[in-house]
């Protein structure tokens, strides 16, 4: 979770689950980054894969995760360096 474009994905995860295609539109990250980010995440149980047809549906892990990472979306976004860290759009 050191990696400001991991944070950004569960910040989005903690939403709600969502698609690697929603992911991308979301984040501004390319598909090929938004893969290789989840990767991780998943190998350390912080995120689910579900496929659903023909793409995968990401979720965090439990609701004990999704808490504390709200948690911290909020505080961050109360000063202006904090909201550009984990909350503006991303380019790849």
């Amino acid at each position: 979770m050191s990696d400001s474009n991991r944070l950004h994905l569960l910040l989005l995860l903690a939403e709600g689950s969502r698609s690697v295609r929603e992911l991308t539109e979301l984040s501004g990250m390319s598909q090929t980054l938004v893969s290789h980010h989840l990767t991780p995440l998943r190998e350390q149980g912080l995120v689910t894969v579900t496929p659903r047809g023909r793409s995968n549906v990401y979720a965090l892990c439990c609701e004990a995760l999704a808490g504390p990472v709200r948690l911290l979306a909020t505080l961050a976004a109360l000063t202006p360096e904090g909201a550009d860290a984990c909350c503006a759009d991303r380019s790849a």
